[in-house]
């Protein structure tokens, strides 16, 4: 891992995450509509009868509402326990307001947990980040968990990152590690790309 790329993701993360916290009320709750909407015509464009996601933290952009829909649809989530080694375990969403706090104090389900392959057979995955540019290089959190679990499958399915629509950049710097993504949702647009993979 060169010293100046994890430098410049490390100053680039604490920016976004500013950035994010400065967000008012009424822009979180637009951009949480937004993203419910466009969440929605990305599953009937895939026509996704199983998909993976994420309990959105307060300064991310909102999945809850879109995750309540999909599983009153019938729509099969799972949604991701992180675990100490480093990888993430999942477990199917229900209709129960019940949020547990996992490590690093993230929002995670309670339901019966499920092992790392359990995603290997969505039909869709929708992955946090802090920013994604126009080659489908994201940039998370800095945690690889995400980068671990799409290196590891052998047949991945599209992913797509949710971001602000402010976050997504010309371009990110990149490590050998890092997976790219599909496309990109944003409160106002799903974006298409075409990564190449590692």
């Amino acid at each position: 891992m060169s010293p100046d790329v994890e430098q410049a993701k490390r100053a680039l993360r604490a920016e976004l995450r500013e950035r994010r916290q400065l967000l008012s009320d009424q822009q979180r709750e637009a951009a949480a509509s937004g993203i419910t909407e466009q969440l929605d015509a990305l599953m009937t464009a895939h026509d996704a009868q199983s998909i993976s996601c994420f309990l959105s933290t307060t300064t991310e952009p909102d999945t809850r509402e879109f995750i309540a829909g999909a599983v009153r649809r019938g729509i099969r989530v799972l949604l991701p326990i992180t675990r100490a080694d480093g990888l993430l375990d999942w477990a199917v969403a229900d209709d129960s307001d019940e949020v547990a706090e996992g490590l690093f104090g993230l929002p995670e389900p309670t339901g019966e947990v499920l092992g790392p392959i359990a995603v290997n057979d969505v039909d869709i995955m929708i992955i946090p980040a802090a920013a994604v540019d126009a080659e489908g290089t994201r940039l998370g959190w800095g945690r690889g968990y995400f980068d671990k679990t799409i290196g590891s499958m052998e047949r991945c399915p599209p992913v797509y990152a949710v971001t602000y629509d402010s976050e997504i950049l010309d371009s990110l710097p990149r490590e050998l590690h890092d997976q790219p993504v599909t496309g990109v949702v944003t409160p106002t647009r799903t974006l298409h790309l075409s990564p190449a993979r590692p």
